[in-house]
């Protein structure tokens, strides 16, 4: 079955709505939407060190990203306005990535996969790194679930519960630098952020608990991944592109039926 490279592709499109699902949630929660761009820019950079290294680039683009959100987090709220300081590292970091890229020799790279990915060319071992991070992103935001609510709906009560929320902030920088590094060759650096935020934003419009909403964030994003695929295949579009459009589609059938539903129980 996997000998087909658009089951191959699906596959990866799932696992990576699967990944990112749980997470968008708290990242719109938290409002943390260019926090999550910083961290997928900085992944090219991770790209350029594991190609001059000649190390596995999912590795490197954990690393790197892993290494962005950590410094991010250390230094915000220390007199440093945190959208500047997003907007330097973010931009500054891809910058530096591309031309990084730019200087390897004897390397041949399709810097356009890496930016908005290349589903189509999932391999195997891509499958089993998409699926193998996002069962570790689900085991884990399930296990630290409810102190993860708690320090983001208050962090004072977290405190009072016996919770450190700066041990559960680290907890989603780690995931978060996860699903970057198991994202990148799916949806790209440039529109990872994208499927963190739209379909829980979609899903907000008729979850009734954070949990419903993870779950129908999780199912928004995987049919955005199949539709994104299908109508790329019909229309031979880019593929990463063509799923982000799907999933913005989605977000606006949505809110216009959610704005409906609002104007019909006010009359």
């Amino acid at each position: 079955m996997l000998d087909s490279f658009l089951t191959r592709a699906a596959l990866a499109g799932v696992g990576v709505a699967v990944a990112a699902a749980p997470l968008g949630c708290f990242v719109v929660w938290r409002r943390m939407a260019y926090f999550g761009d910083a961290t997928a820019h900085a992944a090219i950079l991770g790209v350029a060190l594991a190609l001059s290294f000649q190390v596995p680039i999912f590795l490197g683009a954990l690393i790197v990203a892993l290494a962005m959100a950590s410094l991010v987090t250390s230094l915000s709220g220390r007199n440093v306005a945190v959208d500047t300081l997003l907007g330097v590292m973010s931009h500054s970091a891809l910058a530096v990535g591309i031309v990084a890229v730019s200087f390897l020799e004897n390397v041949r790279i399709d810097l356009m996969a890496f930016l908005f990915g290349d589903i189509l060319a999932v391999n195997r071992m891509d499958l089993l790194v998409i699926w193998g991070g996002a069962a570790v992103v689900v085991g884990l935001l399930s296990w630290r679930w409810s102190a993860l609510l708690t320090a983001t709906l208050n962090e004072d009560l977290a405190r009072a519960s016996g919770i450190d929320p700066q041990r559960e902030k680290l907890i989603l920088t780690v995931t978060l630098a996860l699903v970057v590094a198991v994202s990148i060759k799916v949806v790209g650096v440039l529109l990872i952020a994208a499927m963190l935020i739209v379909p829980p934003a979609a899903a907000r419009v008729f979850a009734r608990s954070p949990e419903q909403m993870a779950v129908l964030a999780g199912l928004i994003g995987a049919a955005s991944a199949l539709g994104g695929l299908a109508a790329s295949w019909q229309f031979d579009t880019p593929t990463g592109p063509t799923i982000v459009s799907v999933a913005a589609a989605a977000f606006v059938v949505c809110t216009v039926i959610g704005l409906v539903r609002q104007v019909t129980a006010r009359g």
